[in-house]
Order: C-alpha cells, then sequence, then structure tokens
C-alpha cells in the first residue's frame, strides 16, 4: 500500500468500542510500514470502507463524502474543505495536473493512498473515471448557518429527488450568483456523489442549507424576503414580478412541483409561459430563466 510518508490514521477506520479491535489492525495496517505496494485488491479494508461512502446511511454516520475527479476535487481544495484523504490511480491520469494535485496534497499532510485499476474501479462512480479521488469532511447545512447579504437572492428546492438534479441546480444558483440554496424536505442528500459531480463543484462555492419546508417559511418571514412559487397554473408570467428586492425562487420536483404548502403560503405564484404540448420543463432550466431574469432585473 503506498501511502505518504506523513501518513496518519484513516478517517474510513471504524470506530467506537465495538469496533475498537478492528480499528487498531487496520491502524497498523496503514501506518506500521511505509512501502511502495499499491493497493490491488478489491476486498482490500479500506476500498471496501471507500465504497460504503456511496450510501447515504455510512455519509451520515461517519460525517465523510466522496469528491470524486480532478475538476471536483480541485474546487474542494480551493474553497478550503477539509479534505483529509486522497486515492489515486495514476494510469488513468489524463494530465499532469493529477499528479500536481496528489503532490500538493501530500505536501499538505493528507494521506495519500495509490490504487490498482481494479481496486480504483470498484469504489469508482463514473464511466472512464480520471484517478483522482478525495475523502473529505461534511459540514453544517443547517438553516441557522445561512448568513444572508442586504438584498439576498435565494434559490429553495423541495423535495428534488434525482441527484443529477439537484446538483444541476447548485450549479445554476452559482452560476446566477444566488446567495444560498435551500433545500427542503430532500429526497437525496446534498454530499450524494453524484450530487458533488453534477454540481462541478459548485457545491463547494455556494451556501447550502437542508430543512423543513415550514423551517424554511419561517426563517423567509423572519428575514423579510418574498417567495416567489413556480406553478404551471400561475397566471403571471416571471418576467412580469419585480425580482429587485430580497426574494427567493421556489421550485419543486420535476414529477409533482411544489406541494399545496408552498403554493398556498408563497407570496406570489409564476409561470414560464410554454409554446409546446409540454406543461414542464427540466427544474434546473427552469430555475435557470427565472434567476436570470432576476439578475437581469437586478442589474438595472
Amino acid at each position: 500500500m503506498k501511502v505518504s510518508h506523513n501518513a496518519r490514521r484513516s478517517s474510513l477506520i471504524p470506530c467506537g468500542p465495538l469496533t475498537a479491535s478492528l480499528a487498531l489492525r487496520q491502524d497498523m495496517l496503514l501506518t506500521s510500514t511505509v512501502s511502495e505496494e499499491v493497493i490491488q485488491s478489491r476486498q482490500n479494508p479500506r476500498v471496501q470502507a471507500l465504497a460504503r461512502l456511496r450510501d447515504r446511511a455510512e455519509r451520515e454516520a461517519r460525517g465523510l463524502f466522496i469528491a470524486e475527479g480532478l475538476r471536483e476535487l480541485s474546487r474542494a481544495i480551493e474553497r478550503k474543505v477539509e479534505v483529509l484523504e486522497i486515492y489515486f490511480c495514476p494510469s488513468m491520469f489524463r494530465g499532469a495536473e493529477a499528479a500536481e494535485l496528489v503532490t500538493h496534497g501530500r505536501a499538505s499532510g493528507m494521506l495519500c493512498c495509490e490504487l490498482g485499476v481494479s481496486a480504483f474501479e470498484k469504489v469508482s462512480g463514473r464511466e472512464g473515471p480520471d484517478g483522482l479521488m478525495g475523502v473529505a469532511r461534511t459540514w453544517d447545512c443547517s438553516l441557522g448557518q445561512l448568513k444572508t447579504a442586504a438584498n439576498p437572492l435565494i434559490l429553495l428546492a423541495e423535495s428534488v429527488e434525482k441527484p443529477g438534479n439537484l446538483g444541476a441546480l447548485l450549479r445554476t444558483a452559482d452560476s446566477a450568483g444566488c446567495d444560498a440554496l435551500i433545500v427542503c424536505d430532500p429526497i437525496t442528500d446534498v454530499f450524494n456523489p453524484n450530487v458533488v459531480r453534477s454540481s462541478q463543484g459548485a457545491l463547494f462555492s455556494i451556501p447550502v442549507a437542508v430543512c423543513t419546508s415550514p423551517e424554511a417559511a419561517a426563517w423567509m418571514k423572519s428575514k423579510g424576503i418574498r417567495s416567489l412559487a413556480t406553478s404551471p397554473a400561475a397566471t403571471k408570467a416571471y418576467w412580469d414580478v419585480d425580482c429587485r428586492g430580497p426574494v427567493a425562487l421556489l421550485l419543486g420536483s420535476e414529477k409533482d412541483g411544489l406541494t399545496d404548502f408552498w403554493l398556498k403560503s408563497a407570496d406570489e405564484k409564476i409561470s414560464i409561459p410554454q409554446a409546446g404540448s409540454s406543461d414542464s420543463l427540466n427544474v434546473s432550466s427552469a430555475a435557470a430563466i427565472c434567476l436570470f431574469e432576476a439578475v437581469r432585473q437586478r442589474r438595472k
């Protein structure tokens, strides 16, 4: 197993009284000898522990998540996310930047382990991976930690089901310069590897809060933020609403849209007029249309 010379105890090692002996054995495995051996086996305890982080329950129990890919891992490090470990497979690298990132990780005190192709393919969630994966610590996504600007623009997503859609919403919100994304009653968690991937690192750039819909409504009311609920049944087009003040754009799942809670409690309901036979858009497309109208108005 190849590790950095400043190797430390792995964040993936189980802790607690019921697993103390396993932790000790794995700790000895990781730090007792520094060698040039590469982890090849898919059954290696470290590989198996890394693969388990693809499960939400494991991520939440351990407070860890995976950031896979050069772009995502680089942006996590740039944004001061606490990256604990880097796993790499040089034969999959696509340029010098990957090796430079590993060198930087070692110099910064991150535990760096080289995996063989088969082992990396086991832990990767991608077709054609680029040979880089990091394990990072999750952070507080409570509503109370959000700090709002004087004139905030907020995107709120209710019960978004698909990780790819949630990641795309993060990317859209970041591109539009939103002050925050609020995820209400989530079906997928924001640290899902596919959310991280689809966000293209935007998860590390934009403040995110996770809460219930009533909590979000109370918070927005206390901050004086107007809520604009998107609905195909709304009679007012999105361009006819004043978005120059503190405002939150509300979107629901592609399947069901917003629930009655938001449709009844929102300050206004808006629609995106459509000329074709379809009555809905991809949720990130709808977000982009409405958010950039708000951006246009605010730049006047």
